[in-house]
């Protein structure tokens, strides 16, 4: 039997709504660059969920490339950003932030989050003006790399620190689906809206073929913003085929749907494992889980299922991360389970 795969939430191609669009609409003529009539829906359909008309939305790719663009597009040469140690920019991008010539600050975190006091500290480090960079953005991701959920009231705590230390806050949404649809979140779109300066909503890896939409919301932020697209290569011609998709995942609130059903497949097998008497790096609450496991069983485990060994844990045992996606197939979580029981 071929292994299943837990690897990751875009193994899949895409939904089949989006894929029904872009074939219904495959011979009209649409304008170029964004331009066309089902980016301009798109944007709205994003705007109505904001419950804001001046948003800007523009549609780029990738998350990689999001992260790029809207970093280098808002910060002066001197300026650096701060990161959470387990960020995307930090760990997973090859030094695309450092190769614009901006220093990431990383800070210690062990579920992904940030804390106010930890922005501090980085200011405090960084006072020999102008001999040091200046700390002037703080990126977040929701959820986490480590699955970690932010709520409203942290959001706020932060929101309002960067609003009193003159910051910008940077809101990576790559599974922002699973983060607002976790069981216990109290965090909307229209709250994200308020309450960050730029964020982006992940296609990729909520049912889409690829995209991401940027959402600026600070004014300041939307000059010149499409040149800065043009120059990293994001400004696609055929801009109709991410437009497409996000009208698919939003007409109906399909990208909600499908973010509820990839939490409650790794809901499922966290309880599981929690049966079976183990823990987790994190709280399991979005659609990446952590269980710590022994060797033994992680490399039974791995004969039948793909998933990344994410760190050791002494000398026995191992963090491994299980991700499950759109469209995680509920016999393959029961066949999991199944085999973990078995093994325990």
């Amino acid at each position: 039997m071929a292994k299943y795969n837990f690897r990751d939430d875009y193994s899949e191609g895409c939904h089949s709504s989006i894929l029904d669009l872009l074939t219904k609409t495959n011979f009209e003529q649409q304008e170029a660059y964004g331009d066309d009539e089902y980016s301009q829906k798109a944007r709205q359909l994003i705007r109505n969920e904001l419950k804001s008309e001046s948003a800007d939305i523009h549609f780029v790719t990738g998350g990689t490339q999001a992260n790029l663009i809207v970093i280098s597009a808002i910060l002066k040469p001197h300026q650096s950003v701060i990161s959470a140690s387990t960020g995307h920019i930090n760990l997973h991008e090859a030094g695309a932030i450092e190769a614009t010539g901006h220093k990431v600050n990383s800070i210690e975190s062990t579920d992904g989050k940030i804390k106010t006091k930890d922005i501090q500290a980085v200011l405090d480090e960084h006072i020999i003006i102008p001999h040091m960079v200046q700390p002037k953005m703080v990126y977040i991701s929701n959820s986490t790399e480590i699955g970690a959920v932010y709520t409203k009231h942290e959001l706020e705590n932060l929101s309002n620190f960067c609003k009193k230390k003159d910051l910008y806050l940077f809101l990576d949404g790559a599974r922002l689906g699973s983060a607002l649809c976790a069981e216990n979140a109290d965090l909307s779109l229209a709250d994200l809206a308020q309450l960050t300066d730029i964020f982006y909503i992940g296609g990729t890896k909520n049912g889409a073929l690829l995209g991401e939409a940027i959402v600026i919301n600070n004014h300041e932020l939307k000059e010149d913003f499409p040149f800065y697209m043009k120059q990293k290569g994001a400004l696609l011609s055929k801009g109709r085929l991410l437009g497409l998709q996000f009208v698919a995942l939003f007409e109906n609130r399909l990208f909600f749907k499908l973010a509820k059903h990839a939490n409650s497949m790794a809901q499922k097998m966290a309880n599981a494992l929690k049966q079976n008497g183990y823990s987790f790096l994190a709280e399991p609450v979005s659609n990446q889980i952590f269980p710590i496991l022994p060797n033994q069983i992680i490399a039974q485990l791995e004969e039948e299922y793909g998933f990344y060994i994410w760190e050791k844990v002494g000398d026995s045992h191992a963090v491994i991360r299980l991700v499950t996606s759109w469209f995680t197939d509920d016999k393959q979580v029961n066949r999991f389970i199944k085999t973990l029981k078995k093994l325990s």
